[in-house]
């Protein structure tokens, strides 16, 4: 199986130093920059498979990367912050982040995040199994949706919560079950991350997102997809 290329984007050498040390350990290929500025030139020449960003840095912070980064590239990232107020987790979320950590943490969590994250930028199911849902057409092999024709760029994390969701239209999936489905086990108060990526999707993929067709709140319990048969 081919290295894994991550990007570390963090200002602080000590942390660097430390997560790349443990990553190559772990069989991964590792670049570093060691700000917003440099992490968006090391990102654009050298297509890391996952982005390790920091929030607080100086010249551009991890948020503005993300708006900038989203434009051009679908490439996973995970932020590492020390920032424990749960609106600045949403934050990277709504603006296309797949999955945060908060410092301290363990470098086999890392790891185990890393590798969740990686497996969701990869098709679930067969690749010639395309998805047509009244306007929506899912495509696992090129990793793309569709609506009425016209692209929809979505992250790893996005289409994974889409497509698991579309391959059991009618089922209610809980928050802490997609987490399960899609990383195989839920993290910190991470449950509460999923809302978060449904108002993304719905942004993307529904006519109207505050009165949703495709992806339906189960009050109480938590989300169904419809596709029109049910």
């Amino acid at each position: 199986m081919q290295e894994k290329l991550i990007l570390i984007v963090d200002d602080k050498f000590s942390v660097t130093r430390m997560i790349s040390e443990y990553l190559v350990s772990k069989g991964f290929k590792v670049i570093v920059a060691n700000n917003g500025v440099q992490g968006l030139t090391e990102a654009r020449i050298n297509h890391p498979d996952l982005i390790l960003l920091d929030i607080m840095m100086p010249h551009m912070d991890g948020y503005e990367f993300i708006k900038t980064y989203r434009k051009e590239s679908n490439t996973p990232i995970i932020l590492i912050t020390a920032k424990i107020e749960e609106t600045d987790k949403v934050i990277g979320l709504e603006l296309g982040a797949d999955d945060y950590i908060t410092k301290p943490f363990s470098l086999a969590e890392l790891v185990a995040r890393i590798n969740a994250v990686l497996r969701r930028s990869q098709p679930a199911i067969d690749p010639d199994q395309v998805l047509q849902i009244q306007s929506l057409q899912i495509i696992p092999e090129q990793y793309e949706v569709k609506k009425n024709g016209k692209l929809i760029k979505l992250t790893p994390t996005e289409f994974e919560i889409l497509i698991t969701m579309a391959k059991q239209p009618g089922r209610v999936f809980t928050r802490e079950h997609l987490l399960c489905e899609i990383q195989g086990e839920a993290y910190e108060s991470l449950e509460k991350t999923i809302n978060v990526h449904i108002r993304n999707l719905r942004v993307k993929i529904e006519d109207d997102a505050s009165n949703p067709c495709f992806i339906q709140t189960v009050f109480g319990v938590g989300y169904r997809f419809y596709n029109g048969s049910a």
